[in-house]
């Protein structure tokens, strides 16, 4: 099982907790971390992963293996800058978004459009119309955000 974890470059001590025990409960669960590769939200899942046993790919935005956080297994550059966020959650078969910014927004739009499941943790909403959509299937904690993705996950 493969699972994207997306959030932002830079993050919270708060955030990065909780990106740290999604990670270790993936790894827990066996499945494979999938990330962008470089610090805050993907290397604190990472560390997390890591520090389970699992195993961690980083889909980096450079040409530079050496660009990818400690905690990465298997560095995978592209030299695509932001457009690798379509490979990140392409070669996930669910999603778990931990707060944010745009580049998580994106990746997010992509998961989606994709048909692939995004599960959210502190992340955004999305509004159609002036309606609530429920897209991102919502979770409260790392627990049950690996939980769902993983029983959600498309194969």
């Amino acid at each position: 099982m493969f699972v994207a974890v997306i959030g932002a470059g830079r993050c919270s001590a708060e955030v990065a907790a909780l990106a740290e025990a999604v990670g270790r409960e993936l790894a827990q669960r066996g499945a494979v971390l999938v990330c962008g590769g470089l610090g805050g939200v993907m290397e604190a899942a990472c560390r997390g992963a890591k520090g389970a046993g699992g195993v961690t790919v980083g889909i980096l935005p450079g040409t530079a293996r050496h660009d990818a956080n400690p905690h990465v297994d298997i560095p995978i550059v592209t030299g695509m800058g932001e457009a690798r966020n379509v490979l990140v959650v392409r070669s996930a078969q669910a999603v778990i978004a931990i707060s944010g910014e745009y580049g998580t927004l994106s990746e997010i739009a992509h998961a989606l459009k994709l048909g692939i499941p995004v599960v959210g943790l502190r992340t955004w909403q999305l509004a159609r119309d002036g309606l609530q959509s429920e897209e991102i299937i919502r979770a409260q904690t790392p627990q049950e955000a690996v939980e769902r993705a993983l029983a959600l996950a498309v194969s």
